[in-house]
């Protein structure tokens, strides 16, 4: 069924391009006597009739491979060092990230002689959650796309892709949140159907070559993560401000989102300009409110220590995880124009 709905003519075309048999080539044996030419016997097939026969089964076989087997994929810099090189590149880079994140945005670190235990306790917490949502989210998209569900989503209307996405997204977190974590049957429940609309939704992330989501996870794990240690080696409180801006921003890139939904295809700069914003904005937005929700994260411990608050790790965890969706999102597509535009 995959094979199909990749060529849908694929039969079809086979069968124009084989090579017509001349009517000459097929003698019926009674047209020769047997007495007279017993050696011909098995000479009504010529060798022109043999070929044909050749060339025509070739290009059934042809017709029938596969699209991904026709053209292979070599990896950008495949004969550009070992891996171990890479590896120290990468390392290099992530540790001077690291380094520069922290000297611009955390010079001013905490007073009260670090992370206290059950601070340190909440945020691991939370931190697990959000390892297990993405799992549950790329295992579930994985078998989505597998089961057929990618190719019924791109052909559906994107208006009703939109509307149930938003409200199945929305509705579950909403019922996720309000659920109290005493309940944890219905929370847990909850909250992994929330993971699955979202799993529901990036299915069709997965027609990209396994490559590019490879570095654009490694990529958003790195991001995700030196942003992370700022905000929980800063200063108590240092960066909840940000939470009023970091809105209207996310209204921003949301608009420049749904852009091309009424925007013609004619105006094509206007159209560049809102998926720049997408993009490099939506980086930008995300990668802040990952430094938001994890000073927000340790706020709650303190509250939660002070009996002000009730412990709920897995309300944490969904802030954490639309933040990495989104970065990820970002990371694939600029990862797949870029590869575009080596080609």
């Amino acid at each position: 069924m995959a094979f199909m709905l990749r060529r849908p003519f694929a039969v079809a075309s086979t069968l124009r391009q084989t090579p017509k048999i001349s009517q000459q080539t097929f003698r019926t044996f009674h047209q020769t006597p047997l007495k007279s030419k017993p050696s011909n016997f098995f000479s009504s097939r010529s060798a022109g009739s043999v070929s044909s026969f050749i060339a025509s089964r070739n290009a059934l076989q042809s017709g029938f491979r596969r699209s991904y087997n026709q053209q292979s994929y070599s990896a950008p810099g495949a004969g550009s060092g070992n891996l171990t090189q890479r590896l120290l590149y990468g390392g290099a880079i992530f540790g001077g990230t690291l380094v520069a994140i922290n000297l611009i945005f955390n010079r001013e670190t905490r007073e009260d002689g670090g992370m206290p235990p059950f601070e340190r306790a909440y945020l691991n917490d939370t931190f697990l959650h959000t390892g297990l949502g993405i799992g549950i989210i790329g295992l579930a998209a994985r078998q989505l796309h597998v089961s057929g569900w990618s190719y019924r989503l791109m052909a559906a209307n994107p208006w009703l892709v939109l509307g149930l996405g938003l409200v199945g997204s929305i509705g579950t977190m909403i019922a996720t949140r309000a659920t109290p974590p005493e309940n944890y049957v219905a929370k847990y429940g909850l909250w992994t159907a929330f993971n699955l609309t979202q799993a529901a939704l990036l299915a069709p992330l997965m027609f990209m070559q396994p490559a590019i989501l490879a570095r654009a996870g490694l990529y958003t794990v790195g991001m995700m993560g030196s942003i992370a240690f700022v905000g929980a080696t800063a200063k108590q409180e240092k960066y909840l401000y940000l939470g009023g801006p970091l809105l209207a921003g996310v209204a921003i890139v949301a608009l420049s989102g749904l852009a091309p939904l009424v925007i013609p295809a004619t105006a094509t700069r206007t159209l560049m300009m809102t998926e720049n914003i997408w993009l490099y904005g939506g980086l930008a937005v995300f990668g802040g409110f990952t430094l938001y929700d994890v000073q927000k994260v340790l706020y709650h411990a303190r509250m939660a220590e002070r009996g002000l608050m009730k412990k709920d790790t897995v309300n944490e965890s969904i802030s954490l995880e639309l933040d990495f969706l989104n970065i990820f999102i970002r990371m694939v597509q600029i990862l797949g124009m870029s590869g575009n535009r080596r080609r």
